[in-house]
């Protein structure tokens, strides 16, 4: 696996992680909680995004990516 792919995998992990460890809505969620997570999530979406527009300019080369992580 080329270097990009690595990078790109890397960014992507963070990225659902940030997602999978959502605070969840209730009364125990605190302003604070939330902003801390949301940062969070915005970060590594942010860095995910511009790396896939650096490295993937072509849709089709994402997408054969994807696909050649699949197999």
């Amino acid at each position: 696996m080329d270097k990009k792919m690595t990078k790109c995998i890397e960014l992507m992990r963070l990225l659902v992680s940030d997602i999978q460890g959502a605070p969840f809505p209730g009364n125990e969620l605190t302003g604070e909680l939330y902003s801390i997570w949301y940062e969070h999530a915005q970060r590594d979406a942010v860095n995910a995004f511009e790396y896939l527009d650096e490295n993937f300019t072509n849709h089709d080369e994402i997408i054969k990516a994807i696909d050649n992580l699949l197999k």
